[in-house]
């Protein structure tokens, strides 16, 4: 195999390895939280404030449907990384081949019922009517190309899990580029409006999917399939689905999770609506490295566990947990230290700096359980702990949901309770994931056969 288009993560020093690892896919998440900036910016200068406001709103539940197929890229990945920590060459090939299915089958079925279903679930969101045709027609346009979506999340994911995080790089910025190209064009030139920007989104993803998926076919040889790797195999499917499914409602109960969340932030008023965007901002930002490292633990898991090397697993855990305590440690002084002005190079408002400046010095009390949730939960699903994968999900549910409601009842509290709610979910959910690890039964589970 060539070596150059692969990463072999069952030998060499563990911290070197996933710092390099997390390098790449750390500056595309940052370029990608700054082309988001700028998508915003067009939409809300030269389409209108409602238009950002339908495409603000309806973020989460788009993020919803995707969290749904890729899933299954996620579960397919984990078993690619196993096989290949086996160095079983064919059964690499074999679960790429059989997750294609599967992707292409959950692509075209979310992508029909969440466009039937767009109309009757804006309207269950309590969406404006001054913003609805606009969020409506926006999310038909973006769940029909779901499947697009799902292709260049898969592949990427696939890349990753054979230790390639430098090729979604090169493609995202590709696509990033590609989409602001696309929201200039098709808002500026040809006056679409907000069907301009959810067409530039889709078409962008599309361009980019199947120029990852030439590049791929063309320089990693795991990619260049056979006739007898495509062949249905009952086992590998079911491996996937049951994988699959619990990582897709992982990520989906997650996002209903948020918008529970902003229901009870809309009850404060635009300030607080303000702040808590800004503030979320901010915290999207601080975030990418643990994300980043979290997803190098995944690969770095399941490649060990097919490796059948535990003990390498557990020094991996404990250099990312020594990483994620010296980062959180420095970004909590900056918020301390500068959170005001932080906030203040999204909103001009002198109240709403004020708050959100007090808002995050709050929650970056807990930006060490955050970043244990992304090392914990990551390690946990490159073991293929399913179960858990929906458990942690449901964590995330009962704490924001059950948190917001009962902190939003105290009049001491006010408004603060949608922070320390926050802050709360992520430090119940940081040690959940934690009491998870050290039970040790991601040790025990069995996804590949030996």
């Amino acid at each position: 195999m060539a070596k150059e288009f692969v990463c072999d993560m069952t030998k060499g020093n563990e911290t070197s390895l996933l710092i390099r690892f997390s390098l790449p896919m750390l500056f595309g998440n940052v370029f990608q939280q700054f082309y988001n900036m700028v998508d915003s910016i067009v939409v809300g200068n030269y389409v209108g404030k409602n238009a950002l406001a339908a495409v603000g709103m309806t973020s989460s539940l788009t993020f919803f449907y995707f969290a749904l197929c890729n899933g299954f890229a996620t579960g397919a990945g984990v078993l690619m990384s196993q096989y290949f920590g086996m160095k079983n060459e064919k059964r690499v090939k074999d679960a790429l081949g059989n997750s294609i299915y599967l992707m292409l089958g959950m692509g075209i079925l979310v992508s029909i019922i969440s466009v039937l279903l767009a109309e009757p679930t804006l309207r269950l969101l309590n969406t404006p009517e001054s913003i609805f045709d606009d969020a409506l027609l926006y999310t038909r346009i973006v769940c029909g190309g779901v499947l697009a979506v799902v292709l260049y999340n898969g592949i990427s994911a696939m890349l990753r899990a054979l230790g390639d995080s430098v090729t979604p790089l090169i493609f995202l910025i590709i696509a990033s580029i590609l989409n602001v190209i696309g929201d200039l064009l098709f808002v500026l030139v040809f006056h679409m409006g907000v069907a301009g920007v959810a067409v530039a989104t889709i078409l962008a993803q599309t361009l980019s999917a199947l120029g990852c998926i030439v590049y791929a076919v063309l320089k990693n040889p795991y990619f260049r399939l056979k006739r007898e790797n495509m062949k249905p195999d009952r086992i590998l499917l079911m491996k996937c689905l049951r994988l699959g499914i619990p990582f897709g409602m992982q990520g989906s109960l997650i996002a209903l999770s948020c918008i529970a969340l902003q229901s009870v932030i809309n009850r404060f008023g635009e300030n607080v609506i303000a702040a808590f965007a800004a503030t979320s901002r901010i915290e999207q930002l601080v975030q990418q490295p643990y994300n980043s490292l979290g997803t190098a633990v995944a690969t770095f898991t399941a490649q060990n566990l097919g490796a059948g090397n535990i003990e390498r697993v557990k020094r991996g855990y404990q250099r990312s947990t020594i990483l994620v305590v010296v980062f959180s440690l420095l970004m909590c002084a900056a918020m301390f230290l500068w959170g005001g002005p932080f906030v203040g190079i999204f909103v001009d408002d002198a109240e709403v700096i004020a708050i959100g400046g007090r808002a995050i010095r709050i929650t970056s009390l807990f930006y060490i359980p955050l970043g244990m949730i992304y090392v914990a939960r990551s390690l946990l699903n490159g073991a293929g702990d399913s179960f858990f994968a929906f458990a942690n999900g449901l964590a995330e549910v009962v704490g924001r949901i059950g948190f917001s409601l009962g902190l939003a009842a105290i009049p001491a509290l006010g408004y603060w309770a949608v922070w320390y709610t926050t802050g709360l979910t992520w430090l119940i959910t940081g040690a959940v994931c934690m009491l998870r690890y050290a039970q040790g039964k991601w040790k025990k589970i069995v996804l590949v056969e030996r």
